[in-house]
């Protein structure tokens, strides 16, 4: 089917194939480049005590500290990648959307049993407004990120937009992900040292909600990816554990945020289906 759409491609109008299956209007994701090369990657005791210093006035106790959450961050240090390119921002609904009615696959979707089962502390009730109606986003939420995706729900996406593009994309690697999220020079947050809640949307002054990607300019990182700290948590490629993937970002339900920083990082199961994480891709530059 593909080389017979590619043959009338060459020698049918363009206008003409508006009625052909796939056809739809169809724009790649936006991408920035990332350069080969070192990085600092990681953290040390200061700044994982920073992190803590920063939860715990957020939040009025030591939940994070008591909990070791940050303890499990790579040892800072030098690290290295070869080139890649990254989507500028997660996938949002709208671009879900078109994989969703193009393949037929499942639709972000989460049960009562299901998400009882997860053990987390949002109720039911919140899941709803991003709950999809079939292959039609919330209303009103094409430009936020997707969530309800589990791991595998992403790992699709990534082999449909190959198929569709006709280059390899995949979920980045940590690595990948903490290079592009802070630049070269390790800092703490994506746009420098100090957290600042102005840019990014977190629980200290967000809406404690999902925002339109890139919301928030000031807070790009040296390389110009957007929604790297806040907004929502990130599927990366790296497993660990039976069954369950490195997650990184932060989201709009934390505050403080400690966990919003580049080098912070734990893991979720492959299958849960969370309002609060979605993904982006990269492809080999």
């Amino acid at each position: 089917m593909n080389q017979y759409r590619s043959i009338l491609m060459a020698v049918v109008p363009a206008f003409l194939m508006s009625g052909f299956a796939g056809a739809e209007n169809f724009d790649p994701p936006q991408t920035v480049i990332i350069a080969s090369g070192a990085f600092i990657m990681g953290s040390d005791r200061k700044e994982r005590d920073a992190a803590y210093a920063l939860d715990e006035k957020a939040y009025g106790h030591s939940a994070t500290l008591n909990g070791r959450w940050y303890e499990s961050e790579t040892i800072r240090g030098q690290a290295s990648t070869t080139g890649f390119v990254i989507t500028r921002t997660p996938i949002t609904n709208e671009a879900y959307a078109l994989f969703v009615r193009e393949s037929g696959y499942r639709h972000p979707q989460v049960d009562a049993r299901t998400w009882a089962g997860y053990g987390l502390v949002h109720p039911f009730a919140r899941t709803r407004k991003f709950s999809w109606d079939g292959s039609n986003p919330p209303k009103g939420r094409d430009t936020h990120p997707v969530v309800l995706v589990s791991h595998g729900d992403a790992s699709a996406y990534a082999r449909w937009l190959s198929e569709k593009t006709g280059q390899h994309w995949r979920l980045p690697s940590e690595i990948e992900w903490e290079k592009a999220a802070r630049g070269a020079d390790g800092r703490r947050f994506p746009w420098g040292e100090k957290f600042d809640p102005s840019r990014l949307n977190s629980h200290d002054q967000g809406p404690f909600d999902t925002l339109p990607v890139g919301s928030f300019p000031n807070g790009a990182s040296p390389f110009g990816l957007m929604d790297a700290a806040g907004q929502v948590f990130e599927w990366t490629g790296d497993q660990t554990g039976k069954d369950r993937f490195i997650v990184k970002g932060g989201s709009w339900d934390d505050k403080g945020c400690g966990v919003c920083r580049p080098a912070a990082r734990h893991s979720r199961p492959a299958t849960l289906k969370h309002i609060l994480i979605g993904f982006r891709l990269v492809r080999d530059n």
